[in-house]
């Protein structure tokens, strides 16, 4: 009888445990099956957010440097500058597109390089009319954008508006080695035209193939250390009054500028360089132009990171931004004294000789041999007694070593308050 009793329990304490390990079994299945379920929605929610980030166009970040090829290319006429902000409007010169279009306008990067004559520049080198070329972004950050952020398609105003690249005609063929071929000249008393052409490669940057070209009396002719006229030349018999004179492929340097028939890809030419040594005298007289531009507005440069002392104290890392002149790097020495002064993205300063911050530089370093677009690939350490709030990691900052200046610049140049901090784009709209 007990047998049976214990028999009958066993087999109920059986039946008990195998619904308790069925039904605990089924519970952890449900847990797999939904981990499982969530597992795949979460998967194919990264593969769908990447997805729509591979199709979202490139826009750089802020305080970094981009890549640069992708950067988009184009080339206009300059037709509006505001050089304190660094910004300014193109008319874009599109091939095989005869109507008029809006204005490109465009904003410097903080790190975008400017190029005139062969040498670097800034806007306000650059003449009205001046054709040049460039490479732009997106905005990095359309909320503060200086100009107006492009909708839709159109081909006079691309949405990639932030250049990182500005230069005129001589500036990119010096870049890349080349030159125009003049071919022959045709001279009808005051004006006339020159037959020239230039190489370019395919999907490369600039005007290429052959182009008539206007001269007058308007464009400036140099040849060595002269500075001649278009009668000059005629006068003295190296082009003819009237009628044409064959080159054979000369090697010159042609600055274009604004034609009535822009529309139809045609051009004037502002500046005519006849020989090397000419441009040769171009290139240096622009860039002491530009060495004393900056030695009296300091160089700019990113900061890249912060060492924070006591008291205030701080070991400042930043890389000098790129285009710069190179006698300019070399004056950042170690163990020098200097001083560095907080800047907005237009490089605009507050009152640097003032309110900047004495110290020293501590290192520089080359620390990329082939540094991208932009940046100049030296870094320097500087030593502050007293960290300021603009010396931020991905700011901005203007420095100078203690050989240079230490002056205020125009006070059209100076932040005085928080519209001069974010220029308004409305400048730009009708």
């Amino acid at each position: 009888m007990k047998h049976n009793i214990s028999t009958k329990r066993q087999r109920v304490n059986l039946r008990r445990n195998f619904s308790h390990v069925r039904m605990h079994s089924l519970a952890h299945l449900r847990i797999h099956l939904r981990a499982l379920r969530a597992g795949m929605v979460f998967s194919f929610c990264l593969l769908f957010a990447s997805g729509l980030r591979a199709d979202e166009p490139f826009r750089p970040q802020p305080g970094m440097f981009p890549p640069a090829e992708e950067a988009k290319s184009y080339r206009g006429e300059l037709v509006f500058v505001d050089h304190v902000n660094r910004r300014g409007s193109l008319r874009l010169n599109i091939d095989g597109h005869y109507q008029e279009g809006r204005l490109h306008h465009f904003a410097m990067l903080p790190y975008g390089v400017i190029r005139y004559h062969g040498a670097p520049a800034e806007l306000r080198d650059i003449p009205i009319g001046t054709v040049l070329y460039g490479r732009f972004y997106l905005p990095p950050d359309p909320k503060t954008s200086a100009v107006p952020i492009v909708q839709g398609n159109h081909l006079g105003a691309p949405p990639e508006n932030h250049a990182i690249l500005l230069e005129d005609g001589p500036s990119l063929c010096l870049r890349e080695g080349k030159a125009w071929r003049l071919k022959h000249v045709d001279i009808n008393g005051s004006e006339g035209q020159l037959i020239a052409s230039l190489d370019r490669k395919e999907g490369g940057e600039g005007l290429g193939g052959e182009h008539k070209l206007t001269v007058d009396g308007s464009t400036r002719i140099w040849r060595g250390r002269e500075l001649l006229g278009l009668d000059e030349l005629l006068a003295e018999g190296s082009w003819p009054a009237k009628g044409q004179k064959r080159f054979d492929g000369q090697a010159v340097q042609v600055a274009l500028t604004w034609h009535p028939r822009y529309l139809y890809q045609q051009f004037h030419v502002a500046d005519l360089w006849l020989d090397e040594a000419a441009m040769k005298v171009a290139v240096e007289r622009q860039r002491q132009r530009h060495i004393r531009h900056i030695r009296t507005r300091w160089m700019s440069a990113r900061v890249d990171s912060i060492k924070y002392g006591e008291f205030g104290h701080a070991m400042v890392t930043a890389t000098l931004f790129g285009g710069m002149d190179e006698s300019l790097y070399a004056d950042f020495k170690p163990n020098i004294g200097g001083k560095m002064a907080a800047a907005e993205d237009t490089l605009r300063t507050w009152w640097p000789d003032h309110d900047g911050m004495d110290g020293r530089i501590v290192s520089v370093e080359k620390v990329e041999e082939d540094p991208t677009l932009g940046s100049s690939g030296i870094q320097i350490q500087f030593d502050v007694p007293l960290i300021l709030e603009g010396f931020r990691p991905g700011s901005t900052v203007r420095i100078r070593p203690q050989n240079w200046p230490n002056v205020k610049p125009p006070v059209e140049e100076c932040v005085h308050n928080l519209e001069d901090r974010w220029p308004s784009p409305d400048l730009f709209r009708k």
